[in-house]
């Protein structure tokens, strides 16, 4: 990322992966329920009537986390998280370890690298995360959308993460665990063009003007930024997403038709459902990573150093 102190040693492309991943995890732990309300949300009043939609179970960010906890218990708040770590540790270390390569890649080692080269690297980057890591975004969008109640708790759609991964495989096939692949690549390589870029070029002007040192409080600020313009940008993407993702085999025709039948059914807001949960989940998990993900890259390279 943009900045550094001179003091510091450039960390390595391993370095930058790793860190990421762990930075990716840590975000996962403390946002996760943010994230299971924000799913919840999403796949509310699917292929029901607008009526039915009126008389939602869940409301708001915070009704829902509440709702959760007293009918299914808190642990359910936290389902799929051993899927969402998974994919934190393929899909971040990818998407942002690498973002620093791949801009210097297509700058051809410029120091001076303009916006549409960052927006090429976030988009690269986000698009090689999404190919290695959608079957465990796959399986974490089923369990969080998985209703489990105490009464029914022989209803599960999946035992355990290892039992989603085979049996979405026997039933869909292959192609399954890769469900919705071509529209999440869209989606995160918004996510990283919005989120990645933004937070460089926030802290790179920080920096440049000499408004903060580069430390926590500066990448504090980036993240925020880059957490409130991703959610503006890939909200109705990110629905689409979550519902066709989490859809049974013929449910949809395809990305566009779930999107068409959202907006027949549901209206325009449909595809802004859960916004208030995916900005508050955004912009802290933003902070977390990209906090951890500094501090974890220094701490690396001091414990690297002779």
């Amino acid at each position: 990322m943009a900045g550094g102190r001179t003091s510091d040693l450039e960390p390595s492309a391993v370095v930058k992966v790793f860190s990421a991943g762990t930075a990716g995890c840590v975000a996962d732990v403390t946002t996760f329920p943010l994230d299971t309300a924000k799913v919840r949300l999403q796949v509310q009043g699917e292929s029901k009537s607008l009526s039915e939609v009126q008389n939602a179970k869940y409301r708001g960010v915070f009704g829902t986390i509440v709702t959760i906890g007293k009918t299914e218990g808190p642990r359910n708040l936290y389902n799929g998280l051993l899927a969402g770590l998974q994919r934190q540790l393929c899909f971040s270390s990818i998407r942002i370890g690498l973002y620093d390569t791949m801009k210097q890649l297509y700058s051809r080692g410029s120091e001076h690298t303009g916006l549409g080269t960052r927006l090429l690297a976030g988009g690269t980057t986000g698009a090689l995360a999404v190919a290695l890591a959608q079957p465990t975004d796959v399986v974490k969008v089923r369990f969080q959308a998985q209703i489990q109640l105490p009464e029914n708790a022989s209803l599960k759609r999946y035992s355990s993460t290892i039992d989603a991964y085979k049996t979405i495989a026997k039933n869909e096939g292959v192609r399954g665990l890769w469900k919705g692949c071509l529209l999440n690549i869209t989606r995160n390589s918004m996510v990283n063009c919005s989120e990645l870029v933004t937070y460089d070029v926030i802290k790179e002007l920080i920096l440049k003007n000499h408004l903060m040192t580069d430390n926590m409080p500066c990448h504090f600020t980036a993240a925020l930024a880059g957490g409130f313009c991703t959610t503006v940008v890939t909200s109705p993407v990110d629905v689409v997403k979550t519902r066709f993702m989490n859809s049974v085999p013929g449910q949809y025709g395809g990305a566009v038709n779930c999107a068409l039948t959202m907006l027949v059914k549901e209206g325009p807001s449909a595809f802004y459902k859960g916004f208030m949960a995916s900005f508050l989940r955004m912009v802290s998990w933003n902070i977390v990573m990209f906090v951890s993900y500094e501090q974890i890259k220094r701490a690396v390279v001091r414990f690297q150093r002779p």
